[in-house]
């Protein structure tokens, strides 16, 4: 359930709600949502906000913004999934080097955390159709274990 709640910026306040941004979302939506049963987030509420240190962290925790990922295609955009050792550095400064050198802009740029989801990933959301060489040229880093195009 604390997954759900930081995959989707769901944060507590201090009775207990939860909310995403402004939006007030209710236990039976999050049951829902986790797969459990309402009472079983009503106790999660009352745990997180008796444990000091991760009161502090739900009751700060704010979504991120809207992911162009689904609606890249009907912006004329392209979205490039890359998977690679979420822990080494430079990944996503060599992988816009060579969108650069086409002079390519990225729109949006989205880095799961290794520690929170179990198949991390770096997603780029970009401008425009990518030409064949610079997917080439990105699947060739070494960095790069896998590079997908799902639009």
């Amino acid at each position: 359930m604390a997954q759900i709640m930081i995959q989707n910026g769901i944060r507590l306040d201090s009775k207990g709600r939860f909310y995403v941004g402004p939006v007030r979302i209710t236990d039976t939506a999050i049951a829902r949502a986790a797969g459990v049963d309402r009472r079983a987030v009503r106790e999660t509420a009352k745990f997180i906000l008796s444990n000091r240190s991760l009161a502090s962290l739900f009751l700060k925790l704010r979504p991120f913004g809207s992911s162009l990922v689904d609606i890249a295609k009907e912006l004329g955009y392209s979205v490039l999934r890359i998977e690679s050792d979420p822990h080494s550095w430079g990944v996503i400064s060599d992988v816009t080097s060579v969108l650069a050198k086409h002079r390519i802009v990225v729109r949006q740029a989205l880095a799961d955390d290794p520690d929170l989801i179990p198949e991390p990933r770096l997603t780029l959301v970009v401008e425009g159709r990518l030409p064949p060489e610079a997917v080439e040229q990105i699947r060739s880093l070494k960095c790069v274990k896998s590079l997908t195009l799902p639009n």
